[in-house]
């Protein structure tokens, strides 16, 4: 074990704060706006929507709720499909059970390590009856090839949720990461880029979609003086409390992409030289926000496994983590179909073998990452002199 000075716990990715929340949140206080809605999640709402470049955006409970809403307003029922990524969170897939509607999984690719418009074309060809909706997801901030992805579902007529959870502020060719489908999705989960400590949003270009979405989340309420309901809704807004701790954050947004972005420069200045390990690409005309550092480790040219490497950095009391274990592997969705990349080769199989995601909160210290730097350093070094 590595002796440092400081041997508290670093976090894969911890909340950071930008001192503004507390004005936000005494404001909602001294106007007595506690309850869920009131001034903070108007203009969160309005400032979140100005920030992507869409017309309007609804504040709610969370990532996953948003994509329920969506495929709700999509009108996914029982016996239709939905194409979804399968390299993601299992948050992604679940609202299209919530729906009784099934699950067909596409598999990334290996320039974005996101959804393979091949793949993609693929299973939307060989579909007897066409999906209510693809569920493209931009993995740990890297906007997926968008421009393909959508003439690929264009020319089939069928829309496009875009799960930009973990991709606030990312670019894609000049367009803000979720500003591309139908819907947009964005979560402010306590380890997500910017946070509410619990929350999401949906964006779109159809205001009056977003305007049914409210009606939906607020449980359907139906405009009369007493409590009149013709059909089902949820209790999925954000409280007025959380909006303006959103609020603060998106502030400073803009720098907590740099600051994640400078995380992630350090770690490859540090490794680049390393045969055998090689980092999550940034697809040329995109802006990838970094959200996590994540890599493939190739065992047999380091010398170690990547749930070796893992359990060595918990032994520093350092988190890091696997890639996502893609979503055809779970066993909840056993027996689902799914299209790999080509033929019978599965990137996303690959990048779950060989992946591991890296500490990469924009809060983390220089002296933080070093001690990370000086773990892997360590046992790098530890083959070579085995060797």
């Amino acid at each position: 074990m590595i002796k440092v000075a400081d041997s508290s716990k670093i976090y894969l990715s911890s909340p950071h704060m930008s001192g503004r929340e507390q004005l936000y949140i005494n404001e909602a206080f001294d106007q007595n706006w506690i309850a869920p809605l009131g001034p903070n999640v108007d203009n969160f709402e309005r400032e979140l929507a100005v920030y992507a470049g869409v017309a309007d955006a609804a504040a709610v409970s969370s990532g996953t709720a948003a994509i329920h809403l969506a495929l709700r307003l999509l009108d996914v029922q029982a016996g239709d499909t939905v194409f979804c990524s399968s390299l993601t969170f299992i948050a992604s897939a679940n609202p299209i059970l919530y729906q009784a509607a099934t699950p067909v999984f596409i598999d990334s690719e290996p320039d974005t390590w996101n959804m393979s418009p091949g793949a993609l074309g693929r299973a939307l060809q060989e579909a007897d009856v066409l999906p209510k909706a693809v569920i493209v997801v931009n993995l740990y901030g890297q906007s997926a090839k968008m421009d393909e992805i959508m003439a690929i579902c264009d020319r089939y007529g069928v829309p496009v949720v875009e799960d930009a959870a973990e991709s606030l502020g990312a670019e894609y060719k000049g367009k803000k990461s979720g500003s591309f489908g139908k819907f947009g999705i964005f979560s402010f989960n306590g380890n997500k880029i910017i946070t509410t400590s619990g929350g999401g949003m949906l964006v779109s270009n159809d205001v009056e979609a977003l305007r049914k979405a409210r009606f939906l989340a607020t449980q359907a309420r139906d405009p009369a003086p007493h409590y009149q309901h013709s059909e089902s809704g949820y209790n999925y807004r954000m409280s007025n409390i959380l909006a303006g701790v959103g609020r603060a954050q998106l502030e400073v947004l803009n720098d907590r992409v740099g600051a994640r972005r400078s995380v992630f420069d350090r770690y490859v200045e540090a490794f680049n030289e390393v045969d055998g390990f090689d980092f999550m690409p940034e697809m040329d005309g995109t802006k990838h926000n970094r959200w996590l550092t994540t890599l493939t480790i190739d065992r047999e040219k380091v010398g170690f496994t990547p749930m070796e490497l893992i359990d060595r950095l918990a032994e520093d009391n350092i988190e890091a983590r696997p890639v996502w274990k893609p979503l055809h592997l779970q066993p909840l969705f056993e027996g689902m179909k799914y299209y790999p990349h080509t033929g019978e080769y599965s990137v996303s199989d690959k990048l779950f073998e060989n992946g591991v995601c890296l500490p990469s909160g924009s809060n983390m210290t220089v002296e933080q990452q070093e001690r990370v730097i000086a773990v892997i350093q360590e046992m790098v070094e530890r083959v070579k002199v085995s060797e």
